[in-house]
């Protein structure tokens, strides 16, 4: 007697997931999360994979399935350190250090790690974010300290004064940088079979901003692509090619635009009450789930936060004098393997640019103020990384700039050491403002981030082509105005 493929993967699933009735497909794909987030990835991939088999006529449920299995595979790569190897590596970065040692930063959470298919598994920056976290909480009085030699830390610094200077009362756009920015990504010879098409989103600048503006395309790789409008969330540029065989599959552009630096004095932020019936404050003070929320934890740190405080920059300020003294920055694992990533930062006192402006945005918009996100590259000479950041609305003035990853900086002028609390620099490439937008031309596979767009999106008929299948590379040229 023969017994269907079909068969036999239901009787898997059964097997796997304990039922003996008619097959739930809610209850079996929360089975699959259940075990993706309990570590238990090649169970999780086998029947994600199994269901896809059982209903590939249901779209939701192939795509439900199909996003937790590529959420199981991230994971893997993002913890992938063994035991042996991360003992090299924290040799490497902290110096010598006994078994008690370690066993302390693991019960801390200085040394991160997950269980991975029964075994531990060290998140493959966990050594180098070790330093960050023992250097952070040994650097107290440098991070106080107002003398700096670092040479980018003094030219940031003098950009910054020049921007306050060259400002006006209406906080008008300053210090013009003409930008060439070169971008390209590179997909892995034979990662697609010859003559399968790739398409590709590349990042692209927005033009609805008063500090980007005088955008030019100068070279595209492919002569057939579509610029999105400039009004949707994520700016883009999409290509496709052909793959073949034994090549890289190369997309790459070049544009100009000009960026300015841009600061609001305190004093001159006019600070009305909101009007609570638009549609702005309702849009921007909401939560954006899962990783804009008013989680009760976010609710205890703003409100201990902010106290009795009602003046909207004041309470602007707390919060963010409180990032300052608490939260480091270290790398972060992709978002896209990261549930809560407010709650994260909460409670690991850590995380990267995005995840700290997460958190941020959110104790914001649950106290009522009004907060958007912005992110895209930030490109000062030699320094050129993916970075988020975001604005916030003051009734009577409008969208300011707020910039976490900065800080206070090392000054005795309060102008220039809180610069960033309503300001920012003309080194920038803005190309989102908001989170989790569609792509144009739509996806349709899980990105590779689902949240943010900076280093790209690649695709083919057989999936999504995840940042381990390709690599990015940005060059810039600048021409001070």
């Amino acid at each position: 007697m023969k017994i269907s493929g079909y068969v036999l993967t239901l009787l898997l699933l059964f097997m796997l997931t304990g039922c003996t009735d008619a097959p739930d497909r809610n209850y079996l794909l929360k089975r699959i999360e259940n075990d993706v987030n309990a570590g238990n990835l090649k169970k999780a991939i086998t029947l994600a994979d199994s269901l896809k088999k059982v209903y590939p006529g249901n779209s939701r449920i192939v795509h439900k399935a199909d996003s937790l299995s590529q959420i199981a595979e991230r994971i893997a790569i993002d913890f992938s350190v063994t035991g042996e190897l991360i003992a090299s590596q924290l040799e490497r970065h902290v110096g010598k250090f006994t078994p008690e040692d370690q066993a302390k930063w693991e019960k801390t959470g200085w040394l991160e790690y997950r269980v991975i298919n029964g075994e531990k598994r060290y998140f493959k920056r966990a050594a180098s974010n070790l330093k960050l976290i023992k250097n952070f909480h040994l650097g107290q009085a440098n991070r106080d300290s107002l003398i700096t030699t670092d040479p980018n830390t003094v030219s940031r610094i003098k950009h910054s004064e020049n921007i306050i200077n060259s400002s006006d009362k209406l906080a008008s756009p300053a210090a013009p940088v003409e930008i060439d920015i070169t971008y390209t990504i590179k997909v892995k010879p034979d990662v697609v079979p010859e003559g399968e098409t790739v398409r590709c989103w590349l990042p692209f600048p927005k033009e609805n901003h008063p500090r980007q503006s005088e955008v030019y395309l100068l070279l595209v790789s492919n002569e057939n692509f579509i610029i999105s409008p400039d009004s949707v969330t994520h700016r883009t540029i999409y290509m496709e090619t052909k793959a073949e065989k034994g090549l890289p599959v190369i997309f790459r552009i070049s544009c100009r635009y000009q960026s300015h630096g841009q600061y609001f004095d305190p004093a001159n932020i006019k600070i009305l009450p909101y009007n609570k019936s638009s549609s702005l404050y309702k849009e921007y003070t909401s939560e954006q789930l899962p990783q804009i929320c008013f989680t009760e934890n976010v609710r205890h740190l703003a409100d201990s936060l902010a106290g009795s405080e009602e003046d909207q920059y004041k309470i602007v300020k707390k919060i963010y004098y409180w990032f300052c003294q608490n939260i480091l920055w270290t790398a972060a694992p992709e978002y896209s393997i990261m549930p809560i990533i407010p709650e994260y930062v909460i409670h690991n006192e850590r995380g990267d640019c995005g995840m700290q402006t997460f958190l941020f945005m959110s104790m914001l918009r649950y106290k009522g103020i009004p907060v958007k996100w912005q992110s895209g590259w930030m490109v000062p000479p030699g320094d050129e990384t993916p970075h988020d950041w975001c604005e916030v609305y003051y009734e009577g003035t409008g969208w300011v700039p707020t910039d976490l990853y900065f800080g206070l900086q090392n000054s005795n002028n309060i102008k220039t050491r809180e610069f960033y609390i309503s300001g920012i620099d003309s080194y920038r490439f803005i190309v989102n403002d908001d989170v989790s937008g569609n792509l144009y031309p739509e996806k349709k596979f899980l990105r590779s981030d689902p949240f943010d767009f900076q280093r790209g999106e690649v695709v083919w008929k057989g999936g999504n082509l995840y940042f381990d299948k390709w690599n990015y590379e940005m060059k810039i040229d600048y021409k001070t105005k």
